[in-house]
């Protein structure tokens, strides 16, 4: 359980406005991450923070707000991160998707479908083209059936194996994030 206090986004905005902002880690995929992101964060993407995790610590001596698209990834990285021993780490409160609620000012990219919009699709595709294809072959509506029973896991584990699976798809990845390069903007910035 992640033991990290939550930030509110409002909260946050005010810190940046006041010049008082916090390093703030996005954990999302680079390719969520250039479809908008909170100016000033850095882009570590989970997988890497947690295979980097000693390396970042370094560099992350001040508080750290972490940020992903609702929250659950950011407190993935919180585990990790505080695994690792360090300090001082925040929350955003509904991350980006709760930044943007807000009003806070995002930078944005390219447009981009989130990862909870792709599961939807796929997921739902495949149930209705095993249910269509059932009435002729007897047995297809099984594979429907599973894709339901791997949802119903999904939201019962709060993780999910498509969203996975999905992330790795190029589309999702865009530039691979260096951990050598986040480091050295870590250094620069402050």
């Amino acid at each position: 359980m992640s033991t990290a206090p939550v930030l509110a986004p409002a909260a946050l905005h005010l810190l940046v406005q006041e010049g008082r902002a916090p390093r703030l880690l996005d954990v999302r995929t680079p390719g969520e991450f250039r479809t908008a992101h909170i100016p000033g964060s850095y882009n570590v993407p989970l997988n890497t923070l947690r295979e980097h995790r000693a390396e970042l610590r370094a560099h992350l001596d001040e508080e750290v707000v972490l940020v992903c698209r609702s929250g659950q990834r950011a407190k993935e990285a919180e585990r990790a991160l505080a695994g690792a021993g360090l300090p001082n780490l925040r929350v955003l409160d509904g991350g980006i998707t709760g930044w943007e609620s807000a009003g806070a000012p995002v930078e944005r990219g390219p447009e981009r479908w989130d990862m909870e919009r792709q599961v939807r699709l796929v997921a739902g595709s495949v149930v209705l083209v095993t249910g269509l294809v059932g009435i002729a072959v007897p047995g297809a509506h099984l594979i429907g059936t599973a894709i339901g029973a791997g949802l119903t896991y999904a939201a019962l584990s709060n993780s999910c194996a498509l969203g996975v699976m999905l992330s790795k798809l190029p589309y999702n990845r865009g530039p691979r994030t260096d951990v050598r390069t986040v480091i050295a903007e870590l250094r620069s910035t402050r």
